[in-house]
Order: C-alpha cells, then sequence, then structure tokens
C-alpha cells in the first residue's frame, strides 16, 4: 500500500506548448508499471483549454465543478458540466476546456502504453474554440 497526503504532490501550473489559457494541474497518482493508470485534477480558468490531443489507450473525464466544453475531431462542440463523465477511445483526436465564461474543474484518467499517455498535436484556434 502507498499514501500519498494531501500536500505532498506540488500543483503543476500547465505548459503553454500545450493548453491555451490558466490551467493547474494536481496529480493524484501515476502507477508503476504493470500498472498503468494515470489521473490528475485539472484546473481551467474561463476561455482555458487543452490543444488537440491524443491517448493511446482513451482517456475518461469526469468533470467535479464549473462548466466546459469538449469536442472530438469532426464532430460538434459539447457542454460538459458538474457530474459529466466523459470517454474518448484510444487514438481519438480531441481537446476539452472551460467554458468562455465559467470555470471547470476535472479528473482526467487515462492509461500509458509503453509509458505513453498522450501524444500532443496542434492548438485550438480561437475560432474552433468559440464553435
Amino acid at each position: 500500500m502507498k499514501i500519498i497526503a494531501c500536500g505532498d504532490v506540488p500543483t503543476i501550473l500547465a505548459p503553454d506548448a500545450y493548453f491555451t489559457g490558466r490551467v493547474t494541474q494536481n496529480p493524484i497518482i501515476e502507477t508503476e508499471a504493470p500498472a498503468r493508470l494515470r489521473a490528475t485534477t485539472v484546473t481551467f480558468e474561463p476561455g482555458a483549454r487543452t490543444a488537440w490531443h491524443t491517448h493511446p489507450l482513451g482517456q475518461t473525464l469526469h468533470v467535479l465543478s464549473g462548466a466546459g466544453r469538449a469536442q472530438s475531431w469532426g464532430g460538434p462542440i459539447q457542454e460538459i458540466r458538474a457530474g459529466d463523465t466523459i470517454w474518448f477511445s484510444p487514438g481519438e483526436k480531441h481537446w476539452h476546456g472551460a467554458g468562455a465564461k465559467t470555470a471547470m474543474v476535472h479528473i482526467a484518467m487515462q492509461e500509458a502504453l509503453d509509458g505513453v499517455a498522450v501524444e500532443w498535436l496542434e492548438k485550438v484556434s480561437d475560432e474552433q474554440y468559440g464553435g
């Protein structure tokens, strides 16, 4: 058993290369092989969002508070809110983030394949974000 005490893992300011706007990440767990689970609480300020990206084994989001947006490549922008759970299939190109005027917090859960949990792609333009 391993207990990670509250406050033992510092909050991370998400890198500008992969996010637009102010986003912070609070890592929950990154398991050691053979386990593959990685989970993080992610806080998006209004208008903040990820870049387009994929996950080799898919990704689950669970929205804890606020309201936001999510979109898969070629599909419509979907509104997401507290209590919603979103699943992206392995390799599905997508983005997610806060609403234009509302913050959003979600838990992001994904598994790593050969040590890789995400492939970052191009940023979501303001036009794409606005729908």
